[in-house]
């Protein structure tokens, strides 16, 4: 195989520096200017900042507040994972199987992707409102009261259904790919093997998905955590309250509504922290039992 070369070995830097500009600007910055303010209180006005050394770190710690959107972005995180890879998967299945009108009906489970966070939070508002929400009428006719906005769960159950549905279709595009790429020959042995269709299923085909799963759980939990925003906001409609808020969106209620640029800042320090703590894991561990051959 030919090997590309460079004449000169500026022409690639060259090359580069776009790139690195804008990780530059957009990330580190931003990194570093968020990790320097951490360790100061601001003047809401700005007309200073003092020094406080870890207090807001520690101010995080005592708040309940915090600590409960914490543990709510846990659980959220958790669920929507779950039920977003384990529902894809199924469709996945499903959808690989279908000879006449797959194309219509791998479409219409596509589509969805085309959406944006916001506009999926607004449909999911639609269906859960308290008054003309289909979904709420159809609570009701089971005798379940529903309340969004008011209720803690009921609000929460809203923002994980949607981010779910909204994330599926992702999902679904890998997984089907990663089944088609299994080679025929593969699959012709393992029903000679094997007559029982879901004993192939555990046995030959979900390990040689491997790859596609750990890549999309990575993905799903990126997704979870941080690209959910404009769905919570939505679903919250601006006034959070006792509502369930995950960490991202709280580092914006207290930033630029509480005007605590100080503690908003300590929270985003803890929140690259935690991506990187769970980077780490995910590669150092759970890749080892991920074979790519």
């Amino acid at each position: 195989m030919k090997r590309a070369a460079f004449g000169h070995i500026g022409f690639p830097i060259l090359l580069l520096i776009p790139q690195l500009a804008i990780i530059a600007i957009f990330f580190y910055w931003p990194a570093g200017y968020a990790i320097q303010s951490s360790f100061y209180l601001e003047d809401p006005f700005g007309f200073g900042s003092t020094f406080v050394g870890l207090e807001n770190y520690t101010r995080l710690t005592r708040s309940s507040n915090y600590m409960e959107s914490a543990w709510f972005t846990l659980i959220f995180t958790s669920v929507v994972t779950f039920f977003a890879l384990a529902i894809a998967l199924l469709l996945a299945v499903k959808a690989d199987k279908v000879i006449r009108g797959a194309k219509t009906y791998r479409t219409l489970l596509m589509w969805v992707y085309a959406i944006a966070p916001p506009v999926a939070g607004l449909i999911g508002v639609m269906l859960f409102d308290q008054s003309r929400g289909n979904l709420t009428q159809l609570f009701g006719m089971m005798g379940i009261e529903y309340r969004l906005g008011v209720n803690y769960w009921d609000t929460a159950i809203a923002m994980i259904t949607v981010s779910i549905w909204k994330q599926i279709p992702v999902n679904f595009i890998f997984f089907l790919s990663g089944l088609q790429a299994i080679p025929r020959s593969v699959r012709e042995a393992a029903m000679i093997d094997n007559p029982s269709g879901t004993r192939r299923f555990w046995d030959i085909t979900f390990p040689l998905l491997a790859p596609t799963g750990f890549f999309l759980l990575i993905i799903n939990i990126t997704y979870s955590l941080f690209e959910t925003f404009g769905i919570v906001d939505t679903i919250v409609k601006g006034e959070p309250g006792n509502n369930p808020m995950t960490l991202v969106y709280r580092v914006f209620v207290d930033g630029f509504r509480g005007q605590d640029l100080g503690g908003s800042s300590a929270q985003s320090v803890v929140l690259m922290i935690l991506v990187l703590i769970l980077t780490i894991v995910q590669f150092r561990f759970l890749e080892r039992r991920i074979h790519y051959t």
